[in-house]
């Protein structure tokens, strides 16, 4: 007995070591088809196959059975057989009748159909090398002359609170120490060289639910209204506070907007599953998407005006051509509600953020996950507390520079560099964050919590 006992442990270390020594090395023979002898091979080797499935070999592994393919390189997510051994279904999850298999071996898994499915150690990766360079001034957007700041704005009368409403959205302007607060009836815009008010923009059309600067600054777009009740997307002219354009008419708050690089078009969706996209010259409807499933939650042009990426509460996540609608890809890995979408600045990439914890980097050029955090905002057990941990992003904001930033449930924000390396990460003590954004120049991050408060940081400098 305790020769087993020590033969397991040294096998476990041997394992361990391989993969600490060697971490883009995983690979079938080595680290793979050991956890598959033990935990799959009894249905599903050389003797018998279930569901026509053998997994005896990295060919067989690959042809997969009667289910289709049984990995797909680097799409772990996408890919059967590991989708079937994490099912948190205990009655569908393989192998049947017995525990998960340990987390550590399902991450050898997942790293070995990442990396791209090397059979041995001297195989290549099955995954082509992609080009995610990021040149932060290109197709940035056009610098102003004068980044707009506001003047002298109108008085606003606020409604009466009894304490702060959680700050649902805020943005920071591309070209200026400015920042846009979201707050009942209104929007607060907060100077950030001086952490003060600089003015107030009425809402009377209720809480604004999104906030974004157009790409030049120049305008704010607040999206938001009364929960069944009415939905509207309104245009400020940032300088003056002058309202622009009204668009949108819904019976239910909008719950997601944006605005196109060129100012001409408004995307807007919410509860009614439908996207609309508008013409802001003449409030016309140009043409609506009603691919969707559930509510949508977010709604992003790229800053090249080509594409619309729009996502919803059920996980579904598509692009289409901003002109016509006509649908381009769907993107299927996230599992639970997108709350946030974004491009960089150069449109290569575009990141989603969701309820099932995972943040991912997308090449639009194929759809597929340059980069994926799946664990982006692990989540923390409070003492006596039971069951699942929420651990969903909940924003996610690009800067000038590919660095993007992201609020989760586990009270942080946090900020990743171009190529998806945690950079700095800031926590909430007392309050969830439920939104974030850097400042134009990159040296502070704001983020919004569910107490009403706006937080600022300083941003550590690049080594």
């Amino acid at each position: 007995m305790l020769h087993k006992v020590f033969s397991t442990l040294a096998g476990l270390f041997l394992v361990s070591w391989a993969v600490a020594a060697e971490p883009v090395a995983v690979n079938f023979e080595e680290h793979i088809k050991p956890i598959f002898r033990e935990h799959c091979l009894k249905c599903h080797g050389e003797d018998e196959q279930k569901a026509d499935l053998s997994l005896q070999t990295q060919a067989s592994a690959l042809k997969g059975g009667s289910g289709g393919a049984g990995v797909v390189a680097g799409r772990s997510g996408q890919s059967l057989i590991f989708q079937v051994i994490t099912d948190p279904d205990d009655d569908n999850r393989m192998p049947p009748n017995k525990p998960m298999i340990p987390q550590a071996q399902l991450a050898l898994i997942q790293k070995w159909i990442d990396s791209g499915l090397r059979e041995t150690s001297a195989s290549a990766s099955m995954v082509a090398e992609r080009d995610l360079s990021f040149k932060p001034l290109a197709n940035a957007g056009a610098k102003p002359s004068e980044p707009a700041m506001p003047g002298t704005l109108p008085p606003v009368k606020l409604p009466p609170l009894k304490r702060p409403l959680p700050v649902l959205t805020l943005d920071a302007s591309p070209w200026a120490p400015l920042a846009a607060v979201a707050g009942q009836d209104h929007v607060r815009l907060m100077n950030l060289e001086t952490q003060t008010e600089a003015g107030i923009l009425a809402f009377p059309e209720g809480e604004p639910h999104l906030l974004r600067f157009s790409r030049d600054g120049a305008v704010l777009m607040a999206a938001g209204g009364r929960p069944v009740e009415l939905g509207k997307v309104v245009l400020f002219e940032v300088k003056t506070g002058k309202r622009l354009a009204t668009l949108g008419d819904e019976v239910d708050a909008v719950l997601a907007a944006d605005l196109s690089a060129d100012q001409k078009s408004v995307a807007l969706g919410g509860s009614g599953k439908v996207v609309k996209v508008y013409d802001t010259a003449n409030g016309k409807l140009r043409y609506k998407i009603t691919k969707h499933t559930d509510w949508i939650l977010a709604v992003a042009f790229s800053p090249d005006g080509k594409t619309l990426a729009t996502a919803d509460r059920a996980g579904g996540l598509h692009l289409w051509e901003a002109a016509s609608g006509r649908v381009l890809l769907s993107l299927n890995d996230h599992k639970a509600a997108i709350r946030a979408l974004d491009w960089r600045a150069d449109s290569k990439l575009l990141a989603s953020a969701a309820e099932d914890g995972r943040i991912i980097w997308w090449d639009v050029k194929d759809g597929w996950p340059a980069i994926t955090k799946t664990d982006a905002h692990p989540p923390v057990r409070p003492p006596g507390t039971y069951g699942k941990i929420a651990n969903g992003v909940l924003a996610a904001r690009f800067d000038h520079e590919g660095r993007l930033c992201t609020a989760g449930r586990d009270h942080k924000i946090r900020v990743w560099d171009a190529a998806g390396k945690e950079v700095q990460s800031f926590a909430l003590a007392d309050a969830q964050p439920l939104s974030a954004a850097l400042s134009f120049d990159g040296k502070k991050v704001i983020g919004g919590d569910t107490a009403g408060q706006v937080h600022f940081w300083e941003l550590a400098a690049k080594k």
